[in-house]
């Protein structure tokens, strides 16, 4: 059976933005999903980090 349509949940993927700017080797990301009617803008959420060992923000990327 086909899928009637592309729905409004969409998957995304979170990116510490900490991480991102110390320079160390490796990456922390996150895959989630979102309802891009209710939130159309870039999500941003607290989660860990297990290379800085530490909570962090991370960031919706594209």
């Amino acid at each position: 059976m086909a899928k009637k349509s592309k729905g409004n949940r969409q998957q995304i993927i979170l990116e510490c933005t900490e991480h991102k700017n110390s320079g160390m080797p490796g990456t922390s990301r996150y895959v989630t999903q979102k309802n891009r009617k209710n939130t159309p803008d870039r999500l941003e959420l607290k989660k860990y980090n297990p290379i800085l060992k530490k909570v962090t923000v991370h960031r919706e990327i594209k």
